[in-house]
């Protein structure tokens, strides 16, 4: 079975990586050059040249969000009918809304690093993480059960979801934390002292303020509602936690925290664990 990855940044050039180790056959399509070089070590059947997908049983849309669309109205015209495309957008109603000739199906990999670019890619990105795929309700199963056993192979875990509630999902637990996290960056970056006497905890929550720009500008404008939306809840929450209640409210919010993931630092959260 052969599988095209488009875009080989932090999320394409791991997937790259990871089914390349599995002895995959893979083509891989890029417009940066130093990339095109660099992924000749995973594949030999690596261009600029996107039609090079066309025979291909699975296409992996690994493009920045605001690409996405176009890639996939271009892969219209070039791949078959039978071909299964799926995306790797945070964000999955928007990619949904349009038929297409070829079975689409959404997927986004919870899985990544500040970082970005081919360099920054590696094999394991996905081990352990969670991985959402949300299909329409008329794909086939045989397609669904054909992409998950790719996805899988990256040693992550599948969660089925609606593209709906996973985009508020979405907005809960990544783009609202990134914008906080930014806050939290701007709010202190003036004061000289407290920059200077800042140890892990400001580190850590400002970790996500250092995450790739143009991706960071997707997320918001693409998710603007649900973020708002998540911010309100947000501010209500800070309010109560104010009450006197304080201690009894943080000692049930440590509680189900430390139920959330193990000592490896990965996602173990399922429905028991309420």
């Amino acid at each position: 079975m052969k599988t095209g990855i488009i875009s080989l940044g932090l999320i394409g050039g791991s997937l790259l990586k990871s089914l390349s180790a599995k002895n995959k056959d893979i083509i891989a399509v890029t417009r940066n050059k130093t990339a095109i070089e660099a992924a000749k070590a995973y594949t030999e059947h690596v261009s600029d040249d996107i039609t090079t997908l066309k025979d291909c049983d699975i296409v992996f849309v690994c493009s920045p969000m605001n690409k996405t669309l176009e890639i996939l109205d271009r892969l219209e015209t070039i791949v078959k009918p039978s071909t299964i495309v799926a995306d790797v957008c945070s964000l999955k109603e928007f990619v949904m809304q349009k038929q297409r000739p070829y079975i689409f199906i959404g997927t986004h990999p919870m899985a990544g690093t500040e970082n970005s670019g081919f360099d920054a890619s590696f094999e394991e990105l996905f081990n352990g993480a969670k991985w959402v795929i949300t299909p329409h309700k008329n794909t086939p199963q045989t397609a669904i059960n054909k992409l998950s056993d790719i996805i899988t192979l990256t040693g992550a875990n599948i969660i089925f979801a609606d593209a709906k509630e996973h985009d508020m999902a979405a907005a809960l637990i990544s783009h609202m934390p990134m914008l906080v996290s930014q806050a939290i960056m701007k709010t202190a970056q003036n004061n000289r002292l407290a920059l200077q006497i800042a140890a892990s905890g400001f580190r850590d929550m400002t970790r996500l303020s250092m995450s790739n720009t143009q991706m960071a500008e997707d997320m918001v404008s693409f998710n603007k509602e649900n973020i708002q939306t998540a911010l309100n809840t947000l501010d209500e929450n800070i309010k109560n936690l104010l009450k006197e209640d304080y201690l009894q409210q943080i000692t049930d919010i440590k509680q189900k925290r430390s139920k959330m993931y193990n000592n490896e630092g990965k996602n173990i959260y399922n429905q028991s664990c309420k």
